[in-house]
């Protein structure tokens, strides 16, 4: 029987995603994809553009769900269990396929584009998340600077993956001062009265 619609989509999915785990992204084709899947390469590219798209899809699907906000007791704890989960993560044979497609990223404006596309609040809502519970309010951006600085750690340092003592450094010598400090000045500021002079406080 025929394949059509949502059926065929995953059989496709489920291929790129097999040429991922065995070969990485550097030698993924439309052509393997649509062989594995048992296709061909037209109903590959009415779904999907070019293999960066694909590409980023299937490694979309393998990664989903896998990272689950902690609750350690403590403000320390939870940030350094996220972290030690990405760093497990791009350790990772699912890691080694994001490395690969950020690297690819460099050379190919079309996989640059995609990945800008989909990376929505870049994991922020985990982070934020697990700041909000401690009182800590702060952006998106600020939220996810530890895990800007362990992608620093792979990049630059080639590593398979980033010793721990490494992840304790970023987060208390680091991104703890960092949220703690911006947090306190974005608290609201004490009423002024009118001639300009704030009311002194107990």
């Amino acid at each position: 029987m025929r394949r059509r619609g949502q059926e065929l989509e995953q059989a496709i999915l489920k291929a790129a995603q097999d040429e991922l785990l065995e070969s990485g992204y550097a030698r993924l084709t439309m052509e393997r994809v649509a062989q594995r899947a048992g296709t061909n390469k037209n109903a590959l590219y009415r779904r999907w553009p070019n293999r960066a798209a694909l590409g980023v899809a299937a490694y979309a699907g393998l990664a989903a769900d896998r990272t689950v906000i902690p609750d350690t007791g403590s403000l320390r704890g939870d940030v350094l269990a996220l972290l030690r989960a990405a760093n497990n993560h791009w350790s990772s044979p699912l890691g080694e396929i994001l490395r690969g497609l950020l690297a690819g990223a460099r050379d190919d404006p079309e996989l640059l584009a995609v990945l800008h596309s989909r990376a929505t609040d870049g994991g922020a809502g985990m982070w934020q998340a697990v700041l909000r519970r401690a009182g800590i309010q702060v952006t998106a951006r600020v939220a996810t600077v530890a895990m800007g600085l362990l992608r620093n750690e792979f990049v630059t340092r080639g590593e398979p993956t980033v010793p721990d003592e490494v992840l304790v450094e970023i987060v208390d010598e680091v991104y703890l001062p960092l949220v703690t400090a911006l947090s306190h000045d974005t608290e609201p500021a004490p009423a002024t009265p009118r001639n300009g002079r704030r009311e002194a406080t107990s």
